[in-house]
């Protein structure tokens, strides 16, 4: 079975940023993603930016994926003025039950509307 691409935007307006996940994250898909993050996740991008992740259109995720994930809300947590938030909206069940596996529920919570 091969892996459905992996495709991404990134909108601004004002003081916020959607980034926009369309088809597979995985470890199959995630390379080039993971290559090109400081095109939209770096210090001056998001630093006094609201930052919405919609994953609406995210048709598997597997912990490889899951990890890649966690490991850009760390960096935009990191970054961002105290001021501004991260959004995890459409979150697909896939990503709830890992974490629950990796016993991450409680750190993602704030994040999901």
């Amino acid at each position: 079975m091969q892996a459905e691409k992996l495709t991404w935007s990134a909108e601004q307006n004002n003081d916020k940023i959607t980034l926009q996940l369309v088809g597979e994250l995985s470890r199959n898909t995630l390379l080039p993603l993971w290559q090109q993050r400081l095109t939209f996740l770096s210090e001056k991008q998001i630093a006094d930016k609201d930052i919405l992740w919609d994953l609406a259109q995210i048709t598997r995720i597997d912990s490889a994926g899951f990890a890649l994930l966690c490991d850009f809300i760390a960096h935009c947590r990191h970054i961002q003025q105290p001021n501004h938030r991260i959004v995890l909206e459409n979150v697909p069940s896939q990503l709830l039950t890992l974490a629950d596996l990796f016993g991450l529920t409680d750190w993602l919570a704030p994040f999901i509307v």
